[in-house]
């Protein structure tokens, strides 16, 4: 990756540009807190502020920085097949 490489998430759909690539390495280091960065967290939570990611590998420079663009909703029912449990359920 060079500096201003990108990619998108929206939703659970990541998608890259023609031409750019990144070190599994660095997506590695990235994936498992793209999640946490797309829900709200309270303002003093370190990853309400804690954005920009190092690539583990000694020998890669890459930094990646999680830039939130835009709020999204989502639906529920539209992001996975299992059910709310019902209000009585959660008692």
């Amino acid at each position: 990756a060079k500096e201003g490489d990108y990619f998108e998430l929206k939703g659970e759909m990541l998608s890259m540009p023609a031409g750019q690539g990144f070190s599994i390495y660095s997506l590695a280091a990235v994936l498992p807190l793209l999640a946490a960065k797309q829900r709200p967290t309270h303002p003093n939570d370190w990853m309400t502020s804690d954005a920009e990611i190092a690539c583990p590998d000694p020998n890669c420079a890459s930094r990646l920085r999680i830039v939130r663009m835009a709020k999204r909703r989502f639906s529920h029912a539209e992001t996975t097949a299992v059910p709310l449990p019902k209000e009585d359920d959660l008692r």
